[in-house]
Parts: structure tokens; C-alpha cells; sequence
């Protein structure tokens, strides 16, 4: 059963993914995902998602110049940022599942 955390948590996926935006729900989902997006929000996404901190103004403006506006490109970043912390958060409760799981085989 889940937890009011993993129940935010899922409202703010369905949220970003599914709810009103600018950038198209493919994209976005494809942002999530870090998977099949054209370069240069590729490479973007890919930092953003891996290496946030490798961001640069370059990676910004070759994203501008795809034709994406401020609010698409906004939204692409939250979707990779948010598709990352989700990855990182279900591999950390399966984590915790399996290692409850062992302790309670162990008794």
C-alpha cells in the first residue's frame, strides 16, 4: 500500500507528464525518460539528468535555437530533473524492500 510520500510523489509525475504545457506530452515524457530526443535538447536533458552541474549557457542556447521557447524548455528540464529523482527513488525502495525482505528471512 503506498505512503502519502510515494502518493505526492505520484500526483507530481501524472502532473508534469500528463497536465497542461507548453512542451508537447511526448516530449516531456521523452524528457522524463532521457530517451529519444533530438540534439540538441539531447545533450541538455542528458546533463541535466547526469551532470546538472555541466549545464552551460551553450547547452541553453543550442536548446533555444531548436525552436523551443523559455516554457518549453523549462518544462523539458523539470521533466529530466523529476524523471531522475524518480529513477533514483524507486531503486532506493526497491533497495529498502529487498533489504526488509532479507532482514525478515533472516528471523
Amino acid at each position: 500500500m503506498p505512503d502519502q510520500k510515494q502518493v505526492a510523489h505520484q500526483a507530481l509525475v501524472d502532473r508534469i507528464l500528463n497536465g497542461e504545457g507548453r512542451a508537447s506530452a511526448e516530449q516531456r515524457a521523452r524528457a522524463f525518460s532521457n530517451h529519444e530526443l533530438s540534439s540538441p535538447l539531447d545533450t541538455l536533458i542528458d546533463k541535466v539528468a547526469n551532470r546538472p552541474t555541466d549545464v552551460t549557457e551553450f547547452d541553453l542556447s543550442a536548446a533555444r535555437g531548436t525552436g523551443s521557447t523559455e516554457d518549453e524548455l523549462f518544462e523539458l528540464v523539470i521533466c529530466a530533473a523529476v524523471g531522475q529523482s524518480t529513477r533514483l527513488y524507486e531503486t532506493g525502495l526497491a533497495a529498502l524492500a529487498e533489504a526488509e525482505g532479507s532482514h525478515g528471512n533472516a528471523s
